[in-house]
């Protein structure tokens, strides 16, 4: 029988088993020592904030700010970046964000995360989020990076927070009180009527808007005085205008007499709310205003 056909003995798979054990073990303390005196080790991540740079009545962007530390000699590539963003447990948005960047070496880097939250799609998807309503919400991250030695590895973090889903303000236009009236130049005083459904305050900034009256522009008014309407609450506020009766002709003389006249009207709200500054346009059509002299007694109303 030749050496090839030879049986291995018990002893022989002993020495066999010894010597690859021996080299594992080898192997393995020699990984321990690399990382050891290299210093290799897992980074760390936290979500350290979250921004609303533009909100309005159709959407809202998000900026999540992710803070990591890689504590290795050598810079880390962020792989991906896994994102959802939830309310009660319900997805809104999710996405991935690929080859990320790259970490220092022994450094921190913040991540920025942008992501845009559709109000119609969250509406339309969840029928009991209404307009005006505050939501709760909780970002999900996971950040998936490449750390030598030790190879992928995600670090998953949240963080909750709510948002609002802003509702369109309903503007009227109560009256129109003229203070000094000419044929050649008229200056009056628009008193509008502000209704905000919301559940929260807005700061009136500023308000402009275009005004027809009789389907006859009056031209624009602007606001630059500041008012707090509350949640759920009213205000009225009162732009100066002028405009000149002449031009209108006997349409003019037919408004003042019957003491009223339909109305058109669009314009913005610039407010601040607790969520950031918002635009919020308007438009009114189909109204029904009345116009007063400067000494008529509000009371009658």
């Amino acid at each position: 029988m030749s050496s090839e056909d030879k049986p291995t003995t018990k002893e022989g798979e002993e020495e066999q088993g010894g010597f690859l054990g021996k080299v594992k073990e080898f192997i393995s303390d020699i990984g321990e020592k690399i990382e050891e005196a290299v210093g290799f080790g897992k980074p760390t991540a936290d979500v350290t904030a979250i921004h609303i740079p533009f909100i309005d009545l159709k959407k809202a962007d998000l900026v999540v700010d992710v803070l990591v530390a890689n504590p290795n000699p050598i810079p880390i590539p962020l792989v991906d970046i896994n994102y959802t963003v939830e309310s009660d447990g319900r997805k809104l948005v999710s996405g991935l964000i690929p080859d990320a960047g790259t970490v220092h070496a022994h450094g921190s880097e913040t991540i920025k995360i942008p992501l845009t939250l559709i109000y119609d799609d969250i509406k339309q998807t969840y029928d009991d989020i209404k307009s005006g309503s505050i939501i709760p919400y909780k970002v999900i991250v996971e950040l998936i990076v490449d750390v030598p030695v030790i190879g992928n590895i995600t670090l998953p973090m949240e963080k909750t927070g709510e948002i609002p889903v802003p509702y369109k303000p309903n503007v009227d236009l109560e009256k129109v009180k003229f203070d000094q009236f000419s044929w050649e130049e008229t200056s009056a005083t628009l008193h509008l009527k502000v209704d905000n459904e919301n559940d929260f305050d807005l700061g009136l900034n500023s308000l402009e808007c275009e005004v027809w009256l009789a389907d006859m522009s009056i031209g624009g008014a602007r606001l630059s005085k500041s008012a707090n309407i509350s949640k759920k609450g009213q205000g009225v506020v009162e732009l100066p205008i002028t405009f000149k009766p002449k031009d209108f002709g006997s349409a003019m003389w037919e408004m003042i007499r019957g003491r009223g006249t339909g109305y058109s009207m669009k314009g913005c709200l610039d407010v601040d709310t607790p969520f950031g500054p918002m635009k919020l346009p308007f438009n009114r059509e189909g109204g029904n205003t009345r116009l007063k002299n400067s000494d008529d007694n509000d009371d009658e109303d």
